[in-house]
């Protein structure tokens, strides 16, 4: 059996990586309050916006706008990656990576060219050390996300896409559902896909005209789509965080609860075993 001492001292250590977990867990959940606030506040405007556009898109304004566009057959596509900077949260960014890949394959199957796009250091590293190509890999997106990011992630992909160079982009990001379900997924940022409305939409009066006004509003969804998937991988990314540090916490008390009760039993036996050495040598004298 090790010796009291040695098991004191691992019981110290443990005791002080459990301290750590606790206080990230309680990092992580106040910062997971205010990325759901946003993330709460960004689903409400874009649902807004969502239903001002399908009040605009018509049949006829569908095959002039570009962003609208759907071309014949894809031959050159993006995927925008996204993950996070830091790790020491569970499955989360390895959930989004595997992700990634399987869209880029899926392009790659269909025959279409695919360039990668991959923000967070935990997928750049990723794709660095598996020697994936990527046409853009940064790590700078803001904390918490603004619109500025949004503007880089898909701005320059837009403008692409208007002039007829590119035929579809995706967004892989995670969605935050609640604090244990943030599941990665896929979302089709171009050609812009408005679902019909489903219900009676208001009527407007519009000025200059539906056109104008939808060539307006059509960036700014696409920019919105990118600002809502980052202000969800953000919240996504706590949560994770979250439970992680929490399931450490856990099994680090469990562990230390496990070391008290060696600690007792050796320091029994080493009581015991003085006690066995006195009363040896206390008879000894006697004889």
């Amino acid at each position: 059996m090790a010796r009291s001492r040695d098991i004191h001292r691992r019981m110290k250590s443990v005791d002080n990586t459990r301290k750590i977990t606790r206080t990230m867990e309680m990092v992580a959940t106040a910062k997971l309050r205010q990325a759901q606030r946003r993330v709460i506040e960004s689903r409400e405007y874009a649902r807004r916006l969502t239903e001002v556009i399908q009040g605009l898109v018509t049949p006829e304004l569908a095959e002039v706008e570009p962003l609208l566009r759907e071309p014949e057959q894809v031959r050159r596509a993006a995927v925008v990656l996204l993950s996070s900077n830091r790790g020491l949260c569970g499955s989360f960014n390895s959930g989004l990576i595997r992700t990634g890949m399987a869209k880029v394959a899926e392009f790659g199957a269909a025959g279409a060219e695919t360039e990668l796009h991959v923000y967070g250091t935990k997928a750049v590293s990723y794709c660095r050390y598996r020697e994936i190509p990527m046409a853009t890999a940064r790590n700078d997106l803001g904390d918490p996300p603004g619109q500025d990011d949004a503007q880089t992630l898909v701005g320059n992909l837009a403008r692409r896409f208007a002039d007829g160079s590119l035929d579809a982009v995706s967004l892989v990001f995670a969605e935050f559902r609640n604090m244990v379900s943030t599941p990665p997924v896929v979302k089709q940022v171009l050609p812009v896909s408005v679902d019909a409305p489903t219900s009676v939409s208001p009527y407007y009066i519009l000025d200059p005209s539906a056109d104008g006004i939808l060539g307006a509003l059509l960036p700014l969804y696409v920019t919105n789509s990118a600002f809502s998937a980052l202000l969800e991988t953000a919240a996504a990314e706590q949560a994770a965080r979250r439970t992680a540090m929490k399931a450490a916490t856990d099994n680090a008390e469990d562990f230390l609860n496990t070391l008290r009760r060696t600690f007792n039993r050796a320091r029994q036996a080493e009581i015991t075993n003085q006690i066995a050495e006195i009363i040896g040598g206390a008879a000894a004298l006697e004889d």
